[in-house]
């Protein structure tokens, strides 16, 4: 990928004086981390019943389709380093409070419907290997005691996060193991990867599929959070976002065109544990139950992190005024925002008895690639606002091809997926316009400025 690395320079000083500790190894492991979440323990299965055996391809579309979303962080992380995201890009970008203010929200909402598909992933054929119960039943309780665990406090630090990311990666690389001795030993049909779900195109098919593939992508987005940690953000963060995605992304690659290979596709495609169907395979077979144990980790730790993101962000809306101020609200001993807390966790479990597994998927993409259509383009107003550091500068046609094929993406989805997610942002809306009330009474607070 061509892009013209600004040269070495110092990192300017953090304001709030936070302490520049993630060196560049650690924050490559932190955004493959990010990147190697559940999704692909639970979707393989479901993008093959819209592609077909060439699972391969729709993720192959999907990496792509993060390189060039990630170009536009990386250009706009180093050139702001601070932790923020999308809604300070967008904010300095437009100006427009009720443009950032929807921003911010479609990402809470974004982290709602991962944590609800996660929910019900959960539920299903992992969680099977060790008792049977309704799924959604147990997607409930799960996201309860991921409530209380949220309530508790949550010490994270990037050491943890890299402990998860090393059992969450060789759950991945078992199957990738796995795998390759079953098809070495003549099981499976190597030439199921070429295959394109009969009746369909083949662009339709794969695209269709990578909207779908995309979810597994997702999270690269996170790592804006910890720049103003780390060392020389400037040339260390672009290294180390592009390499993560490259890591993930071989990972992702790999364990789809084993997965195809091994096993037939209406069979991956009617379980939510597909990957399971894996490891049961050939001379190297391991028992199934350590395999689920493994899944039902990443599964919860991932659920984990975007329930503590979305009631965090939430919080922080409130305090800075722009949603009503009971969000704020916080248990006196554990200081944490109980009130955001039960709300994201109603909301997801409102997601989780109204859709699918596939279809909170989908869900999740479409909020996010409307943001990342809203980044990419950012990029380039923004190229008129100078800093007096240096940092990394995309390619102009990167995030011009970023917005477009952010934008295309979003058209693969079905209409109910658009009308759940317009709802939630409706939700938003709601909030907006309540806030916007409260604010006008006599004596009321004025939203903080960032």
């Amino acid at each position: 990928m061509e892009a013209a690395t600004a040269p070495r320079g110092a990192a300017p000083a953090t304001q709030d004086g936070l302490k520049r500790a993630i060196s560049r190894n650690m924050l490559l492991l932190f955004v493959v981390g990010d990147v190697l979440g559940a999704g692909i323990y639970a979707l393989v299965g479901t993008i093959g019943d819209r592609v077909g055996g060439a699972i391969w391809a729709s993720f192959l579309v999907a990496i792509v389709l993060a390189f060039f979303t990630a170009v536009a962080y990386a250009e706009l992380v180093t050139k702001y380093p601070r932790a923020a995201g999308a809604a300070l890009y967008v904010n300095k970008a437009f100006g427009v409070p009720f443009v950032t203010f929807m921003v911010a929200f479609a990402v809470m909402c974004s982290g709602l419907g991962s944590a609800s598909t996660l929910a019900r992933a959960f539920g299903g054929d992992y969680l099977a290997e060790f008792i049977s119960v309704p799924t959604v039943l147990v997607a409930f309780l799960f996201l309860i005691v991921v409530a209380a665990i949220n309530s508790r406090g949550i010490g994270e630090s990037v050491k943890v996060n890299v402990g998860f990311t090393l059992i969450e990666l060789s759950g991945l690389l078992l199957v990738v193991v796995i795998g390759g001795a079953a098809l070495l030993d003549g099981v499976g049909d190597p030439g199921r990867a070429l295959e394109i779900k009969e009746g369909e195109a083949l662009l339709p098919a794969v695209m269709a599929g990578a909207g779908l593939a995309f979810y597994a992508m997702i999270g690269f987005e996170d790592s804006v959070n910890v720049a103003e940690e780390a060392r020389d953000p400037q040339r260390n963060y672009p290294r180390a976002l592009f390499g993560g995605l490259l890591i993930a992304g071989l990972v992702y690659l790999a364990v789809s065109v084993v997965a195809s290979m091994a096993v037939p596709t209406d069979k991956l495609a009617a379980s939510d544990g597909p990957l399971l169907e894996v490891v049961q395979l050939g001379p190297l077979a391991v028992n199934t139950k350590l395999f689920a144990a493994i899944a039902l980790f990443a599964v919860a730790n991932s659920a984990l992190i975007n329930m503590i993101m979305a009631s965090r962000l939430l919080y922080g809306m409130s305090v800075q005024g722009i949603v009503p101020g009971a969000f704020s609200k916080v248990l006196p001993e554990r200081r944490t925002p109980w009130v955001a807390i039960a709300f994201t966790t109603l909301l997801a479990m409102i997601l989780v008895s109204t859709g699918d597994l596939s279809t909170l998927a989908d869900m999740t993409v479409l909020l996010l690639l409307t943001v990342f259509a809203l980044v990419n383009v950012s990029v380039l107003v923004l190229r008129r606002d100078t800093v007096d550091h240096d940092h990394y500068r995309a390619p102009t046609v990167l995030p011009v091809v970023g917005a477009v094929i952010s934008i295309a993406v979003m058209f693969t989805k079905e209409g109910d997926v658009f009308l759940r997610a317009g709802l939630l942002l409706l939700l938003g809306v709601v909030f907006w316009l309540i806030n916007l009330a409260a604010l006008r009474r006599p004596g009321a607070r004025t939203p903080s400025s960032s």
